[in-house]
């Protein structure tokens, strides 16, 4: 069973007396350089993949479309697994087999598969900046297991939720569908959710054959919904533009097989807290890629929306690093 991320300055080490089990000294973060690019890429192509998903899906089906792109990153990513470390290095339990399939189901179908569809309705801007609340739900997950979050964190959880509220108003006024935000809306605690099981139920010991795995699972998982919606009625490959298709390549390299795997990775080697610091950076990436290709508006309750929901996402990160 894989451990969750520990944040190190909090673990019960060996004392400098020798004493087993004595709480050493708190001693300054290290994040390692691997650490610090998995988030950089993190957080520019997470940032860029909602301008990609908004380009797929004007010509191609929502669930059709995501599907395809994860099980095609999933099976690319088991190739390079296999061809690097040997086919051995894809085995599995089967317990651990089932909880891929269920992280899968809910970060690739629940998380993204909902935000694909949310994005036939709502701009890309607003899609990202919706997701960016996530760090808040895992904090209200902690609480829920046991855990105490501070003044901080709770304070950062109440400005998440307000500002999420003012981000709703497009489409309590009509501005976008309101069904798209709610959309996106679960897709937050889907992710939050799947983010936060996946530090405490048996995982594979490799970051990347879990994350082969559930891609995967979760393509397929897309692929059968998007049967089950019709999607594949009159769909014709030949009306498809050459930007959805490029988009979609892009998604499957940049977004999936690498961005993706750099999460996955980061969520077995890194504190929590750290990782959760792209939910701020991505809406930013986003929401001006947004305004600069499809020219979508940067309306007052987008901004203000955005920038409370940012700020509480801040004090989370901070607080939580703090303690």
């Amino acid at each position: 069973m894989t451990s969750p991320a520990v944040d190190p300055a909090s673990e019960v080490q060996t004392s400098a007396s020798g004493t087993p089990g004595a709480p050493a000294p708190r001693a300054p973060r290290r994040i390692s350089g691997a650490v610090w690019a998995a988030l950089g890429i993190v957080y520019v192509v997470w940032g860029s993949t909602y301008l990609g998903i908004r380009i797929v899906v004007e010509t191609m089906p929502p669930f059709l479309s995501a599907g395809a792109r994860f099980v095609t990153a999933g099976l690319l990513l088991a190739g390079l697994i296999a061809w690097r470390q040997g086919p051995a290095a894809l085995k599995v339990t089967r317990r651990e087999l089932a909880s891929v399939v269920v992280v899968g189901l809910l970060l690739i179908l629940g998380g993204n598969g909902l935000v694909v569809l949310a994005e036939t309705s709502i701009p890309s801007g607003l899609a990202a900046l919706l997701i960016a609340v996530v760090p808040a739900w895992v904090v209200v997950l902690r609480a829920a297991f046991g855990e105490r979050p501070g003044g901080g964190a709770v304070t950062g959880v109440l400005l998440g939720l307000a500002g999420l509220a003012v981000l709703t108003l497009p489409g309590l006024s009509g501005d976008v569908r309101i069904g798209g935000v709610l959309l996106v809306v679960l897709a937050t605690v889907m992710w939050s959710v799947g983010s936060f099981s996946s530090a405490r139920i048996p995982m594979p010991a490799n970051p990347f054959t879990a994350s082969a795995y559930e891609m995967m699972a979760g393509g397929l998982g897309g692929l059968a919904l998007g049967l089950v919606r019709g999607e594949q009625h009159g769909l014709d490959l030949a009306a498809v533009s050459t930007r959805s298709w490029t988009a979609l390549a892009y998604l499957i390299v940049f977004g999936s097989l690498i961005a993706f795997t750099a999460y996955a990775w980061l969520l077995q080697s890194a504190p929590l807290s750290l990782v959760a610091t792209y939910a701020y950076v991505n809406p930013v990436v986003a929401v001006l890629l947004g305004a600069l290709v499809l020219d979508e508006a940067l309306t007052w309750p987008i901004a203000l929306g955005g920038a409370i929901v940012v700020a509480g996402v801040c004090l989370i990160v901070t607080t939580e690093r703090r303690s």
